[in-house]
């Protein structure tokens, strides 16, 4: 499959070329949407417009081209990728801690318990069926269909606080030394992220400061609304396979067994969701092939799903809307304390 991949596929420069135009007009995108805000946001439609579409935008060139470029998967020059990674830090985030966390933990130990620390971020969550049960988790597929639209402001509040500073199972620490100049970095992107998209509104539109907090506070529900159709549908449904660490280091299966195990691709052959989510309803492939664009993807699937189909490999695909229900479905199953007598077992 691989040889296939890189003999018949890969060698297609137009189509890594596609994702290059692809990246630069998202990220003018955005920069064009927060052009809108300062230009059109005098009207309470523009202000909200414009800053909708930002949120958009952002989520958008996130799993799109700055994943990509994470991966060196953009441009061929590496060094290319590295000052792409920076739109992060436009963002409010640090593009050294995510890299870190998604590149070091989430691509090798994909579902593991523990170590995979972009499936399991917080105890609000049961995702894990290993994980410490608490009675609130009973009622977790209620609360996080609320909780999950606050997904960027949790990212910009408190998830990068907790890598750098937290103590409790922060597994990125135990393999990543973080340089000081990146808590710097840390607390100046914030701070210019609030700059640039609260206080220079505040300043130069006649808004109310508090219409333009709310505008603000939208376009992070609506970004975070559109990307956890992503970060939901790929790896946490309810037939998820999640394994334990094994004890003595050996994994029972290779690693491309187990990405296509622990891994989904959703709404494959959408031409409207391969344009929004990039890499991710091909999740599969990415797995497989990391280091490439995502614009070569849905001809890497087609040779997947013929491999899977010849060899009877793990492959499934789903419409996002069934991902979506398959995950809220495992964490109802997951908020349930265990108990052999109740659940019937015996």
């Amino acid at each position: 499959m691989q040889k296939e991949v890189h003999e018949n596929i890969l060698k297609n420069p137009r189509i890594q070329t596609g994702n290059i135009i692809k990246s630069f007009f998202l990220l003018f995108g955005f920069l064009g949407s927060y052009v809108g805000i300062l230009v059109f946001g005098h009207t309470k439609g523009g202000l909200f417009f414009f800053y909708i579409l930002a949120g958009m935008f952002m989520i958008v060139l996130f799993v799109n081209a700055f994943h990509d470029a994470a991966h060196n998967a953009v441009f061929r020059n590496p060094k290319y990728n590295k000052w792409f990674t920076n739109v992060l830090e436009l963002f409010g985030s640090n593009s050294f801690i995510w890299k870190k966390r998604h590149l070091v933990l989430h691509h090798p130990y994909a579902n593991i318990q523990h170590w995979d620390i972009d499936i399991k971020q917080s105890d609000l969550a049961r995702i894990f069926p290993s994980s410490p049960f608490f009675n609130y988790h009973k009622y977790q597929h209620i609360y996080m269909f609320l909780l999950y639209p606050f997904y960027t402001l949790n990212w910009l509040f408190i998830r990068d606080f907790k890598d750098f500073f937290g103590t409790k199972d922060n597994y990125l620490k135990r393999v990543v030394t973080i340089p000081k100049i990146e808590y710097i970095k840390l607390f100046a992107c914030k701070i210019f992220n609030l700059f640039y998209l609260l206080f220079v509104p505040m300043l130069v539109l006649q808004q109310p400061w508090y219409m333009i907090l709310l505008a603000w506070f939208v376009m992070h529900l609506s970004g975070s609304a559109l990307g956890v159709i992503a970060l939901l549908s790929t790896h946490v449904d309810e037939h998820a396979h999640f394994p334990m660490p094994p004890e003595d280091g050996k994994m029972q299966t290779t690693w491309a067994e187990h990405q296509m195990r622990v891994t989904k691709d959703f709404s494959a052959d959408s031409m409207l969701a391969n344009f929004l989510f990039g890499g991710f309803t091909h999740h599969v492939a990415h797995h497989l092939f990391p280091g490439v664009a995502h614009t070569y993807y849905p001809y890497i699937t087609r040779v997947i799903r013929r491999y899977a189909a010849e060899y009877g490999l793990p492959y499934h695909c789903y419409p996002f809307w069934k991902a979506i229900a398959s995950h809220f479905r495992l964490l109802q199953k997951n908020g349930r304390e265990e108990n052999l007598f109740r659940t019937g077992e015996l």
